[in-house]
């Protein structure tokens, strides 16, 4: 098969399309041949170093897929070849999502969203299982609440919009000037333009908080929550945020998103109810991952796809 491989650490240009063996679907396993995968921030700080989840080079960066299953191993009964399915195994470990083929444990991955493409579905495990785990699993969202959302049109950010609006939520998002027309669109009831003074003299009395800035803006995202309240992080809280958290009730959990076949059924559910739809901002051939990773920096609306 054809596979996007590294083998070193660095910027864009270490991507390239090399032959590499074919996977082969173990016990309780599926073949799926990728029709497309999604790519993520975390992509580019594993491929630059900064998150060395899949240790030294070389590897196969990317956990989004959608595509078709071809083969099954010994056990599999949820699925037979032909079908078309989408998702995020092995999270955090090596998936081999730029590739050809990948090898996916059954229990990872769900049948594809029949009202969207494969590039479209391949843009949706990573960003909307973290959105679903981290309003839904973690935050317990309720209709009804007033909702944060930093970054609303990013990758999780416009997905989240979505699924919270969808639990009936009072949806507040943030995002940059030329964006805050495409979150409006999204659903969103009040969108802060974060560059025109600190959201906190914007936004106040929030149920629950969505960040994935983390560090210092948990400070302040705790500042706009009521007492008792939630705030669930993407990234890193500070001891001395958690503190002041606890001073006022206030749960502050910081979470990795997780495979969740359960999560994907969740969000293919309201796709096909015409509640969810995930942006693609562009779609690059597989051969020409690096230049995706070069456009994934400029902070794109939505999420970008490697078409197989």
């Amino acid at each position: 098969m054809r596979a996007v491989i590294q083998n070193s650490i660095g910027g864009p240009e270490v991507l390239f399309v090399a032959e590499q063996p074919d996977p082969s679907p173990g016990p309780g396993e599926v073949l799926v041949r990728v029709k497309a995968a999604g790519i993520n921030p975390v992509d580019g700080a594993v491929r630059g170093g900064f998150y060395p989840l899949l240790g030294e080079p070389p590897f196969i960066l990317g956990w989004d897929i959608s595509g078709t299953v071809t083969a099954l191993g010994d056990g599999v009964t949820a699925f037979k070849v032909g079908d078309d399915v989408f998702g995020m195994p092995r999270f955090p470990k090596q998936a081999g999502a730029y590739a050809e083929l990948a090898a996916a444990p059954a229990g990872e991955i769900a049948a594809k969203p029949a009202a969207i493409d494969h590039a479209h579905a391949a843009a949706l495990p990573l960003a909307g299982l973290t959105a679903w785990q981290g309003l839904v699993r973690h935050g317990h969202l309720q209709a009804g609440q007033r909702v944060l959302i930093h970054a609303g049109a990013g990758g999780v950010g416009h997905l989240a919009v979505q699924i919270a609006k969808a639990r009936g939520a009072h949806v507040i998002a943030t995002a940059s000037p030329d964006k805050l027309d495409f979150v409006r669109s999204l659903g969103a009831d009040d969108v802060v333009d974060y560059t025109k003074g600190n959201f906190t003299g914007q936004v106040r009395n929030v149920d629950l908080v969505l960040d994935a800035v983390g560090g210092d803006h948990v400070d302040e995202s705790l500042k706009v929550v009521r007492d008792g309240g939630v705030l669930i992080s993407l990234l890193g809280v500070h001891d001395a945020s958690r503190t002041r958290a606890k001073e006022r009730n206030i749960r502050v959990e910081r979470m990795s998103v997780t495979p969740d076949r359960d999560g994907l059924v969740e969000l293919a559910r309201l796709v096909d109810a015409g509640k969810l739809s995930p942006h693609v901002a562009k779609t690059f051939p597989l051969d020409q991952a690096g230049a995706a990773h070069a456009f994934l920096a400029t902070r794109p609306i939505g999420k970008i796809v490697l078409t197989v």
